[in-house]
C-alpha cells in the first residue's frame, strides 16, 4: 500500500490524498460502505460500482464465525467470494466481541467470548485476528484492540489503552503477508491525554496507517471531536488516518477538517432500512403521512438512481408494505448521499474552498425536512 497527500486545504487540516492498493486506488477523504458479512445489505457489487464506492469494509468477526475464514480462503479469498474487485478493509473483530458477545472476558493473552449465533465458546488473540484476516485476504487489516464502553473509569481506560498497545506489537509480529497493510487502533476513551500517549506509542512501531477507535459509543459529540483532535496531529502526516465507526454527515465534515482520511459507519444502510433518508436539508422519515401524495424525489438535487426514477409517494408505499425494493432503493439513495458528500469535500479541498463548503453545509442542513 502506498499513500500520498496531494493537497492540503487552506485554513484547516483537511487534505486530499490517494491510497494505492493491489486492487486499485482510493481517493481520500473516503467513506467506506459496510459489508458486514461480505455484502452491503440489499446491493450488488455492480450497484456499488455505479455509486462510486472505491472500498468496502467487511467484518472479520462475523465471517470468522460464519462461514469461516478457511471457507472464504478456499474460495479464493474475500474479493472473489463476494465478487468485489476493488479494495477491501476488514476489522479485527474486537469491537464485535465487546459489543455482541455475552460474557466476554478480557485478559492480556486475548479475549474469551460466547458466539452470538450459537453460544459456542471462542478465544480471540491478536495473533488469531491476524490469521483470520490473512485468510480473508483484504487489502487493509486491523490490529486487535480493546474497545471500551462510555463511560469508563480512568483506571479501566488506561489499562485498555496499554493492552491495545501490547496487542498492536503482537499483531505486527504475527503479520506475515506483505500484500496487506496493517493498521493499529488508537484507544484512550474520551481522555485527550491518554489518546495522545497511546498514539505516540503506536507511532513508534511504524505502521503503514493508523486508526482511531472507540468513538461514537455514546460519548458527547464534543468529547468525540476532542479525542480525535488530540490524536490526528500526533500521527505521521504521510500515513492515512482512519476514524472507525463514525459516520453522521456533520461528523464526517468536521473530522475531515481535522485531517482524517478514512471513515466507515452502518448509519446510511441501517437508516435506509428504517426509512430514514438523508438530504442536503436534513433527514426525512419516508413513512410520514406528508409524503403520501408527494410526486417529488427524496432530494431534488440528487442524481442517484432512486431520485431519478421514483417519487416519495412510491417509496412510502413500498416501505409501509415492507416490500424488499424499499430497502434497496433507500440504500442506494443514502449511500449516494454519503459518497457524494465525500466527493464534494474532495472537490472543495482541491479548489481551496473547504471552509466555504463547511459553512454552506451547516447552513443548508439546519432543519430536518420531516
Amino acid at each position: 500500500m502506498q499513500f500520498q497527500v496531494l493537497q492540503r486545504a487552506a485554513g484547516s487540516a483537511a487534505r486530499l490524498g490517494e491510497l494505492c492498493t493491489d486492487h486499485g486506488a482510493i481517493r481520500t477523504p473516503v467513506f467506506m460502505p459496510v459489508g458486514t458479512r461480505g455484502t452491503v445489505k440489499s446491493l450488488t457489487p455492480e450497484d456499488l460500482y455505479a455509486l462510486g464506492a472505491e472500498i468496502v469494509l467487511a467484518n472479520a468477526y462475523h465471517l470468522w464465525l460464519r462461514p469461516g475464514a478457511e471457507v472464504v480462503k478456499a474460495q479464493g479469498g474475500l474479493h472473489r467470494f463476494m465478487h468485489w474487485e476493488r479494495p477491501l478493509l476488514t476489522d479485527s473483530g474486537g469491537y464485535q466481541v465487546f459489543s455482541l458477545a455475552p460474557s466476554s472476558q478480557v485478559v492480556d493473552e486475548g479475549v474469551t467470548f460466547q458466539s452470538h449465533l450459537d453460544g459456542s465458546r471462542h478465544f480471540l488473540t491478536p495473533e488469531k485476528a491476524i490469521e483470520v484476516q490473512e485468510a480473508l485476504g483484504a487489502d487493509i487489516i486491523m490490529c486487535l484492540d480493546e474497545c471500551i464502553p462510555y463511560p469508563a473509569s480512568d483506571e479501566y481506560t488506561r489499562e485498555a489503552a496499554a493492552r491495545t498497545i501490547r496487542w498492536a506489537q503482537r499483531s505486527q509480529q504475527a503479520n506475515r503477508r506483505t500484500d496487506q497493510a496493517l493498521f493499529p487502533v488508537v484507544q484512550g476513551g474520551t481522555s485527550p491525554e491518554l489518546r495522545g500517549l497511546c498514539a505516540d506509542e503506536l507511532v513508534k512501531l511504524d505502521f503503514p496507517g493508523y486508526a482511531i477507535g472507540g468513538l461514537s459509543v455514546g460519548e458527547p459529540r464534543e468529547a468525540m471531536l476532542a479525542a480525535a483532535g488530540a490524536v490526528i496531529p500526533r500521527l505521521p502526516p504521510q500515513r492515512p488516518c482512519y476514524v472507525m465507526g463514525v459516520g453522521a454527515p456533520e461528523d464526517l465534515v468536521d473530522l475531515v477538517g481535522l485531517g482524517a482520511d478514512m471513515f466507515d459507519c452502518v448509519l446510511p444502510t441501517r437508516s435506509a432500512r428504517t426509512g430514514q433518508l438523508f438530504t442536503r436539508h436534513g433527514r426525512i422519515v419516508i413513512k410520514n403521512s406528508r409524503h403520501q401524495g408527494e410526486d417529488a424525489p427524496i432530494d431534488e438535487g440528487c442524481a442517484c438512481y432512486t431520485c431519478r426514477h421514483y417519487s416519495r409517494a412510491y417509496l412510502r408505499h413500498l416501505f409501509l408494505n415492507k416490500e424488499l425494493l424499499a430497502y434497496r432503493l433507500n440504500t442506494i439513495h443514502n449511500l449516494w448521499y454519503f459518497l457524494e458528500l465525500m466527493r464534494e469535500m474532495r472537490r472543495a479541498i482541491a479548489a481551496e474552498t473547504f471552509g466555504e463548503f463547511r459553512r454552506e453545509f451547516y447552513r443548508q442542513g439546519e432543519h430536518d425536512s420531516g
